[in-house]
Formats: C-alpha cells, sequence, structure tokens
C-alpha cells in the first residue's frame, strides 16, 4: 500500500508530506540537510499497518517551497511546529535524520508540551569534527557506503533543492550547536547510529546520549549513516517499540 500524501501551505513556504496508517502515538519522519522525504519513505512504508507514520519535506527541499535560500535549524524548527498545529498532530514522537535530528531536538525543546519522545538517526554536528574540511572527508567516506541507490536519490534531491540551498543548509547545520540543546530535551529519546558512520562517530553518539536526560543509544552493526534508508526494516522495529513504550 502506496502512502497518502499531500501538501500544505504555512507561513512562509510549504510542507510536503506522505503519510501512512496504523496504531498508537503518529510519527513523524524529518530528512537531513539538502536532501528530501525519500530519506525516511522506506521506514514508513515498513511501518504502514503497524504506526501512523509521516514523511515530510521541510520547506525548500524536495516537493515543497521556501521563499529564500537561507535555511536554518530554528527556522525549519519552526515550520515544522507550525505544520504538527496545523495538522492538529498531537505530541507526535519526532524522528530526525542527521540535520532532521537538530531540527527535532529544536522543535522539541522550543515546545516540551506538543512533542511526546523523540529518535535521533546519526544526529549531527559532532562538536570535534566541524569544520569544513572534516566534515566533507567525512561525508565522501559515508557516501562510498551508502550504496548506488542512495547516493542517486542524494543527486535528485540536490537537483531539486538547488546548489545555493542545498550548501546553506550544510551550513546551517555545521553552524548549529545540538550540543547545547540536547541537555533541555525532557522527553524520551533514542539514538541510533550506523556502526560505520563516519559523520556520527561512536564517541559523539554516546556523548550526545549522555547530553540527553533521557536518552538511550542503540548501533547498528554494518550499517552507514542514513539508517532509515539502509535498513528500514530494522529502524521501524525498534521506533515502534520505542514510541509505544514511550507513552507509557
Amino acid at each position: 500500500m502506496e502512502p497518502e500524501q499531500g501538501t500544505d501551505q504555512l507561513t512562509r513556504g510549504s510542507m510536503a508530506w506522505w503519510r501512512v496508517r496504523g496504531q498508537g502515538p503518529p510519527l513523524v519522519c524529518v530528512h537531513g540537510a539538502g536532501v528530501s522525504s525519500r530519506q525516511t519513505l522506506p521506514l514508513i512504508r515498513k511501518l504502514a499497518g503497524r504506526s501512523e507514520a509521516w514523511a515530510v519535506d521541510l520547506p525548500g527541499f524536495g516537493a515543497a517551497t521556501a521563499p529564500d535560500h537561507a535555511p536554518t535549524v530554528p527556522g525549519l524548527a519552526e515550520a515544522l511546529l507550525e505544520w504538527l498545529r496545523q495538522r492538529w498532530i498531537a505530541r507526535p514522537c519526532l524522528l530526525g535524520v542527521s540535520m532532521g535530528a537538530q531540527v527535532t531536538a529544536k522543535a522539541a525543546v522550543r515546545a516540551p508540551d506538543e512533542v511526546g519522545s523523540l529518535v535521533l538517526v546519526g544526529p549531527t554536528v559532532d562538536p570535534r569534527g566541524r569544520s569544513l574540511p572534516v566534515l566533507a572527508e567525512r561525508l565522501l567516506r559515508d557516501n562510498f557506503r551508502e550504496g548506488l541507490s542512495v547516493a542517486a536519490s542524494c543527486l535528485v534531491d540536490y537537483r531539486d533543492a538547488g546548489p545555493r540551498r542545498v550548501v546553506r543548509s550544510w551550513l546551517a547545520s555545521r553552524d548549529h550547536r545540538i550540543d547545547r540543546i540536547l541537555p533541555r530535551a525532557r522527553q524520551p529519546a533514542l539514538v541510533l547510529r550506523g556502526q560505520r558512520d563516519p559523520l556520527c562517530p561512536k564517541p559523539w553518539a554516546e556523548e550526545a546520549t549522555r547530553l540527553l536526560p533521557r536518552g538511550r543509544l542503540v548501533t547498528l552493526p554494518g550499517q552507514p549513516h542514513a539508517l532509515t534508508a539502509a535498513a528500514p526494516g530494522r529502524v521501524a522495529d525498534l521506533v515502534h517499540d520505542f514510541a509505544k513504550g514511550a507513552v507509557l
């Protein structure tokens, strides 16, 4: 069964969405820098019939529009919260991949009563690896580990967003200090990391989990950075069980 899909207008731009139906608390999946819901659609397809799950395109990415080329983590978090309110999605589990983890963590801190729990998949950016040369080397290394289908999907997303917005989203991710946000995220939180993820190395994943007041870390053996595309079945099982437990 293919997900339902639609587009909603926001104060600034729009957000596109895909939805599968199921039971339990809703899950809203947020993509990383420069890409789109193509990164998280494999996950929500695995959750169809089990959990209500949404994959969204943030303003300016994928099928969504934005009035400018300067995305910021706080601005994208505000857009996400506006969309949740518009859709009447109450206390969802927010899942963010890479920069999406920064966006969802910021949203959880900004509106703590409106977010039920968090899943941070390969959260960026490692404070010890924020220089552009280090980030570029890690990104290149990860691209070789993701596989051709993921790399091809990224190229399509970069084309759709345009080079200026893609680069600015990378810079916005680099400049945002998620390590200062995590201690203020009071919701139950699950950190997921692929064992072969160079963008979220083990020491940083462990530090991010310690910074979270209610964090737990799970590492998936042999997997790269974009776990929702690389191991959607395994992530679906983990997220389904976590989201149910987070509301008990």
